[in-house]
């Protein structure tokens, strides 16, 4: 058995081969698996299952109304899960697929309204994840796997196995390990019409890429009050970790830190600038430096966050990214992360 992601070929071992059949055995049952994609970690159930669709919102603790993506293994069966498909969204997914693009298109009458959150509407994608491409083809070819992040509702995104066990071990069927995820941030999601085409969430994908594939401008709609479409990771508080999270220049980070240690206060400081780490000698002060490039930067962001809060901090104060069109989903990300915390 092999399967080919959109840079590789990848050859399993009877292990792998055995795993995965298990896996798709458990979700053709009504089981839930978490599994790997490029991304992060999916929290998978049978899509034409609404009892194990269930499941999942009960797993994470997610409001029902909160849309989830379902995930194929082939192209083709986008026309089996979406209607009135418009050109642009095939040119995405043919430019895009196996990978981290999500596409909100209409639905059709074979997609469950717990999937879609009652909307008309539902997101799809194809991951560019080995694992995550058999597993799609070994269950029934009239299924999908419906699935959001493997982790806890508003909560840090996992991208190792390790990181579903820490908090969704017991809770599911299997967790499907395919080591640390090669992007680390989500898809980007994309609304297509015949009309416009509009990005819901920065991820993986970058803007400039959709808007050369198509050769034409995208609206960006993430951060207005005015989008009418639920999709998963959109709301102002999100992708948070357990301790306070809080964005800061450099300058202000310096100044607060130093204030919190005289304190006794345990502190991360994580920048991506250069800074003299001698700054920051205090034993109440981790500093962590972050890659200065965004795709390497968001590749660790979420094992780095995971990290701090196994330690035990009281705060983590990270350097404001750069505004630049490069940093737009780590910037999104940061920015949902320290919401809850703003008044601490």
């Amino acid at each position: 058995m092999s399967y080919k992601t959109n840079s590789d070929t990848i050859q399993f071992d009877q292990e792998q081969r055995n795993q995965i059949s298990t896996a798709a055995a458990i979700l053709d049952n009504g089981g839930i698996v978490a599994f790997p994609t490029e991304t992060v970690y999916g929290l998978g159930a049978d899509a034409t299952n609404p009892a194990a669709v269930r499941k999942i919102y009960d797993i994470k603790q997610r409001p029902a109304d909160h849309p989830l993506i379902l995930h194929i293994g082939d192209i083709a069966r986008m026309e089996h899960w979406s209607q009135d498909i418009p050109e642009s969204a095939w040119m995405l997914a043919e430019r895009f697929w196996p990978g981290p693009l999500t596409l909100i298109l209409k639905r059709s009458r074979h997609v469950p309204d717990c999937v879609t959150g009652g909307q008309d509407t539902v997101g799809i994608r194809m991951p560019a994840h080995a694992i995550a491409l058999a597993l799609l083809n070994a269950i029934r070819p009239e299924k999908a796997i419906a699935a959001p992040s493997a982790n806890l509702y508003g909560k840090i995104s996992p991208t190792t196995s390790a990181h579903v066990q820490a908090t969704l071990a017991g809770k599911v069927d299997m967790i499907l390990d395919g080591g640390p995820c090669a992007i680390g941030l989500e898809s980007t999601i994309v609304h297509v019409d015949h009309q416009t085409v509009s990005i819901l969430r920065p991820g993986g994908i970058a803007v400039s890429a959709i808007e050369s594939a198509l050769n034409q401008s995208v609206i960006l709609t993430h951060h207005n009050s005015r989008q009418t479409i639920r999709v998963s990771g959109a709301l102002p508080a999100h992708y948070a970790p357990s301790t306070p999270l809080r964005l800061h220049t450099q300058a202000e980070i310096y100044k607060l830190a130093l204030e919190l240690a005289e304190q006794h206060f345990q502190i991360a400081v994580i920048t991506w600038s250069d800074i003299d780490p001698r700054l920051f000698s205090t034993p109440e002060i981790r500093h962590i430096a972050m890659p200065p490039d965004p795709v390497e930067y968001g590749k660790q962001l979420y094992a780095v966050l995971h990290r701090c809060d196994r330690i035990g901090l009281d705060f983590i104060l990270m350097e404001s990214p750069p505004q630049k069109p490069a940093w737009l989903a780590v910037a999104d990300r940061l920015q949902r992360a320290s919401q809850a915390y703003l008044k601490t």
